[in-house]
């Protein structure tokens, strides 16, 4: 099947599949009958997980610079501020939410994947094809996990950034006055040491997305 019926597939036909049974299951043999297995879905989720991941890290930064601006301003209107601020914070929320929803599926793939691949382990009559498959489950699991804790810890440290962000466009929101301003100014530092360690916890959470299609793809 060529690539566009594969995606007209994908768009059209899965959907409505999902909707008729809301079944894990059919919606992987369903891929599978096209020739798209479980270990391409896993690659291709932790890629669009990745690509999420950079969205994200760009949309905390932008939303630093607009906070770094807003309080730098010795003369501002406050309800612009206000209203820029919290839009800012808004798309910060939704690209979390979206990093999370792409983690998730991630999790959700591995783990039917890893039941199957065990599953077809215990088929085998020849011992030493089923050591060497048992070997290569096992190394996978292990690098799997190791990239998906790495994930899971980049999620985790964008929190700490929308939780400080919320607070100070509530601030701002209900203290609209010259005083509101000044006040932001003081969690200017500690929000940008957070978005520091955000993006530092989401590149090594790219890096390992790398090296773990790299490895799935080779072996």
């Amino acid at each position: 099947m060529s690539l566009h019926l594969k995606n007209l597939f994908g768009f059209i036909l899965l959907p409505l599949l999902l909707s008729a049974s809301g079944c894990a299951s059919t919606y992987y043999n369903a891929w599978e009958k096209v020739d798209v297995h479980k270990r391409d879905i896993l690659v291709s989720r932790v890629e669009n997980t990745r690509d999420s991941q950079q969205d994200a890290q760009e949309e905390f930064k932008d939303a630093l610079e607009q906070f770094g601006s807003i309080v730098a301003l010795q003369d501002t209107d406050l309800k612009r501020a206000y209203d820029r601020l919290n839009a800012e914070y808004e798309d910060s929320q939704d690209a979390a939410e979206e990093v999370t929803d792409r983690i998730n599926s991630v999790a959700a793939v591995a783990d039917a994947l890893f039941k199957e691949w065990q599953q077809e382990i215990e088929q085998y009559t020849n011992t030493e094809l089923k050591s060497g498959s048992t070997r290569q489950l096992r190394e996978t699991n292990l690098r799997y996990d190791t990239m998906l804790n790495s994930m899971r810890k980049s999620e985790a440290s964008m929190q700490p950034v929308l939780n400080t962000f919320r607070d100070n466009v509530l601030f701002l929101k209900h203290n609209l006055n010259a005083q509101a301003i000044g006040s932001l100014k003081g969690e200017f530092a500690s929000l940008q040491n957070d978005i520091t360690v955000l993006v530092g916890e989401m590149n090594r959470s790219i890096a390992e997305s790398e090296r773990f299609i790299a490895n799935l793809r080779q072996s």
